[in-house]
């Protein structure tokens, strides 16, 4: 089996959320620990990430958000399948029950996404390196089709597909969690041939359900991101190459690509905060600082070093 050289996007989530994620974001930027990040355009600081974002030169793309605080088109906000009797977003397990119960628009689904895109431009003077979905809802189904119309129709190349190769092997998560996992490795399965169809594309490994919070360590990291490749180039070897892997050039190394999605920042303090509703218990968790300062520990920095990992953006991919 070829060694493998590793192109590793850090995506740090939630960019935009509060003042105290973005600093936190931003820090980790900073310190070589996150290489990209993800904006949510409804958070209530994102102004102030898109300020950060300028200043220090990061990568940006957008989080779209169906599942947490308002929205941002005006049309919805008076009246939308979308939103529950209080004007909010229906959360993470309430847009996936009305789906369900096929009471969900998709026509404003799609109004909301280009909506979403729109403002990403008018904040930050460009079209997003990459889109993904907050909770994952860009997997689902139905609004798996209408999220990789608006990127083909936008010409957003990358996206992320939320299959971790070693997933149902990590016996540390607890049971209600991986049963939401689950339930995005299969919702994701099931969009590998949606977006293909549309010319999107997205890194050849993901990780990040296994290590995040308190389950993010040097050794958890270092261990998905072993297993995950070493599963790729096993595959690989008995199936052709996926376009975005390549050989260098006269070394007989693969290039593998991989995208860790990780939460770190400092945790909110209500009110501050959130999507419009004021933050939610993720956004507060200690959990959010046990990330920042894993990532940017010198020791997994050196790692990555030795271990021929390069850190990337989406915008680094060659398309």
């Amino acid at each position: 089996m070829p060694k493998a050289r590793v192109k590793l996007i850090v995506t740090g989530d939630d960019f935009g959320y509060c003042r105290r994620r973005n600093q936190g974001i931003a820090e980790c930027f900073l310190a070589g620990a996150v290489s990209n990040v993800s904006l949510l355009v409804n958070g209530s600081a994102v102004s102030d990430a898109v300020q950060l974002a300028k200043k220090h030169c990061i990568p940006i793309g957008l989080h779209a958000n169906l599942s947490e605080g308002i929205p941002v088109c005006r049309a919805l906000k008076r009246k939308s399948t979308l939103l529950n009797p209080e004007g909010f977003f229906h959360g993470k397990m309430g847009i996936r029950t009305r789906l369900n119960e096929g009471l969900l628009n998709m026509a404003e689904v799609k109004q909301e996404l280009i909506a979403q895109v729109e403002l990403f431009c008018q904040l930050t003077g460009h079209l997003p390196h990459h889109m993904d979905g907050h909770q994952h809802v860009h997997v689902l189904p139905e609004i798996r089709h209408v999220f990789a119309e608006v990127l083909e129709d936008y010409g957003i190349t990358y996206t992320r597909v939320p299959i971790e190769p070693d997933l149902p092997r990590c016996g540390w998560i607890a049971p209600t969690l991986m049963d939401f996992y689950l339930g995005v490795e299969k919702d994701s399965l099931n969009t590998i041939e949606v977006f293909q169809k549309h010319g999107i594309r997205w890194p050849d490994i993901y990780i990040g359900l296994s290590t995040m919070g308190k389950n993010m360590s040097i050794q958890s990291i270092l261990k998905a991101i072993d297993n995950a490749t070493a599963a790729h180039l096993d595959n690989e070897d008995s199936t052709s190459p996926p376009p975005s892997s390549f050989l260098c050039p006269g070394q007989g190394v693969r290039t593998v690509t991989l995208e860790l999605m990780t939460h770190p920042g400092y945790p909110s303090i209500p009110p501050t905060g959130g999507c419009g509703e004021g933050p939610d218990d993720f956004s507060q968790s200690w959990e959010r600082l046990h990330e920042l300062e894993t990532l940017t520990k010198p020791d997994l920095q050196e790692h990555y070093r030795s271990r021929n990992i390069q850190l990337c953006a989406f915008k680094d991919l060659a398309i």
